[in-house]
């Protein structure tokens, strides 16, 4: 009895740490890209809000004319009143993602895309979300996309979290595929 349940201890060690070593660089320290200059902002929805005020902050540096922020939070969130109602040197622009998930980010990415002629966008979110974040927006935004992570909590319990959560997330992109592969963005948006 006592041998099995240390088999089976083991056994679940073992796999979480094989999770962890696997989710490092997908999670914790994923692929972000060296900043230029781009025909937009963008800052995909959620919190810590620290990434609305990095948006601001790399358009009042003159990496774009434009910051687009999703209000994934909700349309009265008074937290958000500083970003979509406040008075920058740039435009802001806000919107309320449909879905309220990141595929109804990259929808309204493509459809903004396709009427402003954006080639280059700079996509901010926080850490753990980049990998998955570049997924879901690359399979919709035929330009080229820069991945910028904004400061992210610590703590075991933080990126426990994450990985379940953002796990579970790319789980539902894989299935629910709204974007195509090939074509200019106009087209690749799915009904």
């Amino acid at each position: 009895m006592f041998r099995r349940a240390g088999w089976l201890l083991v056994g679940a060690l073992v796999i979480t740490l094989g999770t962890a070593v696997a989710g490092w660089p997908v999670y914790v320290r994923p692929q972000v890209d060296p900043l230029r200059p781009a025909d937009v902002i963008v800052v995909l929805g959620g919190t810590p809000y620290e990434r609305f005020d990095l948006g601001i902050e790399l358009a009042e540096r003159g990496y774009a004319p434009e910051v687009l922020i999703s209000q994934s939070t909700g349309p009265d969130d008074p937290l958000m009143d500083k970003y979509c109602g406040g008075r920058f040197a740039f435009r802001v622009s806000c919107f309320v993602p449909d879905p309220w998930t990141t595929d109804g980010e990259a929808r309204e990415i493509v459809r903004r895309a396709t009427i402003y002629g954006w080639r280059h966008i700079i996509v901010v979110t926080f850490t753990p979300h980049v990998s998955r974040a570049r997924y879901i927006v690359g399979r919709c935004f035929d330009g080229e996309i820069t991945m910028v992570a904004s400061p992210t909590e610590s703590g075991l319990g933080f990126w426990s979290w994450m990985y379940v959560r953002q796990s579970a997330g790319y789980i539902r992109a894989f299935v629910n595929q709204h974007c195509e592969t090939s074509g200019n963005s106009a087209s690749r948006l799915l009904e």
